[in-house]
């Protein structure tokens, strides 16, 4: 089939369009100005772009794939983190602005910026960030060929590589490949999220074809080439794609095969759910994510060499503009490059470490509950292992006292040990009732998946709301002991996910304290059933409470500085977006309250403006280990208080969520996550950015060496745990 001679015009006419259309190309650091009104919280220099910052986080993340502190694996591990994260900003926040823009939607953000101007920011900075991550993967390159594992560009193979290469594509790659031709009698093929293809050009006839062949993401990105082929001691590897576009000719034989050009696509996979299509949520989501299999695009990448005329009919049957296009001479998809973790190479990876439970596996279940009753325990993942909470489930399901568990699933992985654990004791007759949250971001295939199965084993399995998300984590376990129904609690900063939990920094509490028990427990019966509770003893409560509540726990503190009382705060979060808390926190810092804000990732506030936020410090920290936990500690006057829970301050956890934060009432445990976690993070030299009025993170100074908090604590706890 010919090139259809419209598919130029196209690209054309829409990059007319844009020209015509002027765009003020915002900085990505925009200094506030010298003279601010402090009466004017509102004022959009006060601000930092929430997209914008979420890009700059990325950007500290790839900084620790350059840290030649991080054992080289471990730094290969970072650039594939990157780039994972940079798919899902894609699929997600450069999706949801391009469709502002499509819809003409004119959403103006707090820093000022409307959507075509973020819009172009994004694109401008995720451009410069796959420009990043390529010269990191040249650096990172090097450094493993110097430690014995190469990878062979095709110039560099010899005859008895490429002699083995056509043997093994011919077993392992041919017979999973399919080449789907694209002419009258065959319609342009579906191109699915994330996937690379080959757009093959072939002379067939007197004529030029097109056909479309898909590298599979079933098979490994590195192929391994034996020492024996390659005649060295190196462990070597080949890209599949061009094992692929090296024998790309057997597939279309009796043809002349012109040309192989690799390209991806990035599609829109941001599930919306409209409350009123929502008669059955299952059926529901599960209708739109197959509907999302066919979402727009957001991004095409294609190589550098791609000629202007196969470019055109990518365009015309993407049914996209020039903007969406990146070209580039480089590898695509360094989200792959999380195999090359699995190289059995322990001298290039972090040191191995066995961290310490609460409880044995097959503790007495007396023991546990005796223990409980009358103590609060904390766990606090990875330094002390997910073991603690799987213990406490399982002896849950063996005791006989136990007549109910209640529990909310957010993100359980693939294969959750929890999920046995469940069904077992629905099969032992206690009542099992759950949430799970089928609506969780890239975890809805599992957790519909989990549900059906929770059904099948006579579970009371619930889905949440339609305009909801349940964050919470929370596990409730109903017991019968001598006195009476006894209620033991567990709440968690992170999802219960034995697999996250050895990466996720996250505390966990174990708890029977009166109040929460009876706040969880109405928790779980308006997730279960109706309720209209707007006040709770001791939990904060998103969407009830908990935006209120804060407020007020904030403004407290200002009313202790203004009284001339102890007056700070230290918030430990994941981002902080939300303009409406911003402004609380700006008042509260006028009014003298001293505020470290300890924020991983996004941070919309700007600290240190004279006469607004002098008082509050910002600072990052990314290092091994993600940080997870949500922590909120308020002096108030010298009778502090502090908070545990899922919520960030951000507007979905605020208004749009089912979130906790519960209150940490156990004083040992209060001074020990103040005084040893909180304070390791604010001594942190070795890991933590400090962000400036400006949107820029510096690194943090010592005058007294480095001091790196995580590994800190996994030394604390590791010496806390042999004692």
């Amino acid at each position: 089939m010919d090139t259809p001679h419209q598919s130029a015009a196209v690209v054309r006419r829409a990059s007319d369009r844009r020209q015509r259309r002027p765009i003020r190309r915002p900085a990505l650091h925009v200094l506030p100005p010298r003279e601010i009104d402090p009466a004017d919280l509102k004022n959009p220099a006060l601000y930092i772009n929430r997209e914008l910052s979420w890009l700059e986080f990325n950007e500290r993340v790839l900084m620790q794939a350059s840290d030649t502190t991080h054992p080289l694996l471990e730094r290969v591990k970072f650039l594939a983190i990157t780039a994972t994260n940079l798919d899902e900003f894609f699929m997600i926040r450069v999706s949801t602005t391009l469709k502002k823009l499509r819809e003409r939607i004119e959403d103006v953000a707090p820093d000022g910026y409307n959507t075509e101007q973020q819009l172009e920011a994004m694109r401008v900075r995720a451009k410069r960030m796959l420009l990043d991550q390529a010269g990191v993967w040249d650096e990172l390159r090097k450094l493993l060929a110097a430690d014995h594992i190469t990878f062979l560009e095709p110039e560099e193979r010899s005859p008895q590589v490429r002699e083995f290469l056509s043997g093994y594509f011919s077993r392992e790659i041919c017979p999973v490949l399919t080449p789907l031709a694209f002419d009258p009698g065959h319609p342009f093929p579906f191109i699915s999220n994330l996937s690379k293809n080959f757009a093959v050009v072939v002379r067939h006839g007197n004529r030029t074809k097109f056909a479309r062949v898909k590298v599979p993401d079933v098979l490994p990105r590195f192929v391994a080439i034996p020492a024996d082929v390659h005649g060295g001691a190196d462990l070597t590897f080949v890209f599949i794609e061009d094992v692929i576009r090296a024998n790309i000719h057997e597939l279309f034989p009796g043809t002349q095969v012109k040309g192989a050009h690799l390209f991806r696509i990035v599609r829109d996979t941001d599930l919306e759910i409209e409350e009123d299509e929502a008669d059955d949520l299952l059926e529901t989501v599960d209708r739109s994510l197959k509907q999302l299999r066919h979402g727009a695009i957001a991004l095409v990448q294609v190589e550098a060499d791609m000629p202007p005329r196969i470019l055109n009919i990518l365009a015309e049957n993407f049914e996209v503009t020039d903007d969406i296009v990146i070209r580039t001479g480089h590898r695509l998809g360094f989200g792959d490059w999380m195999e090359l973790t699995a190289i059995h190479r322990p001298e290039l990876k972090d040191p191995p470490f066995s961290p310490p439970s609460l409880w044995h596996t097959e503790e007495d279940p007396n023991v546990i509950f005796d223990q409980l009753r009358y103590q609060d325990l904390m766990v606090h993942h990875p330094y002390q292992s997910f073991a603690s909470f799987e213990s406490f489930l399982s002896a849950s399901v063996r005791d006989p006292h136990v007549v109910a568990i209640k529990m909310t699933l957010y993100r359980i992985g693939a294969n959750s040990p929890l999920i046995p654990l469940l069904i077992q004791a629905a099969e032992a007759g206690k009542q099992v009732a759950v949430l799970v949250e089928l609506k969780a971001r890239f975890d809805e295939r599992n957790n519909i998946l989990w549900a059906k199965r929770l059904e099948s084993h006579g579970i009371h399995v619930v889905y949440g709301f339609a305009n909801l998300k349940t964050h919470a984590k929370l596990c409730l376990v109903v017991r019968k002991e001598p006195d009476g129904i006894q209620r033991y609690v567990h709440t968690a900063t992170g999802n219960y996910n034995p697999h996250t939990a050895k990466v996720y920094t996250d505390i966990g509490l174990f708890t029977a304290d009166p109040d929460i028990m009876a706040d969880v427990s109405d928790i779980f019966n308006s997730l279960t059933g109706y309720s209209n509770q707007k006040e709770f003893r001791s939990q904060l409560v998103a969407p009830v409470q908990l935006r209120s509540r804060l407020t007020e726990l904030i403004m407290r503190e200002a009313e202790h500085a203004r009284e001339g009382r102890p007056a700070r705060m230290i918030l430990k979060v994941n981002a902080i977006t939300d303009d409406q808390m911003i402004r609380v926190l700006y008042r509260a810092s006028q009014a003298g309250v001293s505020m470290d804000l300890l924020v991983r990732g996004i941070c919309s506030l700007r600290p240190g403006i004279p006469g607004v936020s002098d008082n509050i410090r910002v600072r990052s920290i990314v290092g091994r280990f993600l940080e997870h936990s949500r922590i909120y500690w308020f002096e108030n006057g010298g009778q502090d208080e502090m908070y545990i829970g899922s919520a960030d301050l951000m507007e979905r956890n605020l208004d749009r969520r089912v979130e906790t934060l519960t209150p940490v009432r156990d004083p040992e445990i209060l001074q020990h996550v103040r005084d040893v976690v909180l304070h390791a993070y604010l001594r942190d030299t070795d890991r933590a950015m400090i962000l400036d009025s400006s949107g820029r993170y510096q690194r943090a100074e010592s005058m007294s060496g480095t001091f790196n908090a995580q590994q800190f604590l996994l030394q604390h706890y590791t010496e806390a745990g042999t004692e």
